[in-house]
């Protein structure tokens, strides 16, 4: 591939992407987010698609690939997304508290190779647990600032991670991208 673009501003997933020792460089995009829900599945794949796609469709490079990706905290029928405030973000870990939710994570690859397009979606599904959390961590917690730019309200790479009991699935998949399943879609695509 001559041109890589990741269609994230993401720190998490711009360090995930690095581990494939592959150049690649970010665009972000700015699309609506807002989605009609159907499933959590589809939710994060069209996410993901509609992220990746803004930006391949900007660029005419005749060698690309463009990576999108999108995550979402869902839990008891309800995705929670980034929070709106403080009383929000206290409000989900509360839910969250002593219980098990899934973190989706849908990733979409657009490639232009030899005039020929293509679009590729596929997504990840993690369930985490977290002990019981009480009111002084979680305080604690939102007085970092970390859970203001994070589905769900928490990092589970960050300070947060003393709160988890145990996850099921690809531990890359909470922080953003489902690496390793990134890295067997991409050989498959004989690029």
């Amino acid at each position: 591939m001559k041109r890589i673009v990741l269609a994230s501003g993401s720190p998490r997933r711009k360090e995930l992407l690095a581990k494939l020792h592959i150049d690649f460089e970010i665009i972000t995009s700015d699309v609506d987010e807002n989605i009609d829900f159907v499933s959590p599945e589809e939710m994060v794949e069209n996410l993901a698609l509609r992220k990746a796609k803004a930006v391949f469709d900007s660029l005419d490079d005749n060698d690309l690939l463009v990576i999108g990706a999108d995550t979402i905290v869902y839990y008891d029928g309800e995705v929670l997304g980034k929070p709106e405030d403080e009383e929000e973000a206290r409000a989900m870990i509360s839910m969250l508290s002593e219980r098990t939710h899934q973190v989706y994570t849908g990733v979409a690859l657009c490639t232009r190779i030899d005039g020929a397009i293509s679009f590729k979606t596929f997504h990840d599904k993690t369930d985490v647990t977290f002990y019981p959390i009480d009111r002084f961590d979680i305080d604690a917690y939102i007085k970092t600032g970390s859970p203001m730019d994070k589905a769900g309200a928490y990092g589970i790479q960050d300070d947060f991670a003393i709160h988890v009991k145990k996850i099921e699935g690809d531990y890359n998949n909470v922080v953003g991208l489902p690496i390793a399943k990134l890295y067997q879609e991409i050989k498959a695509l004989n690029l």
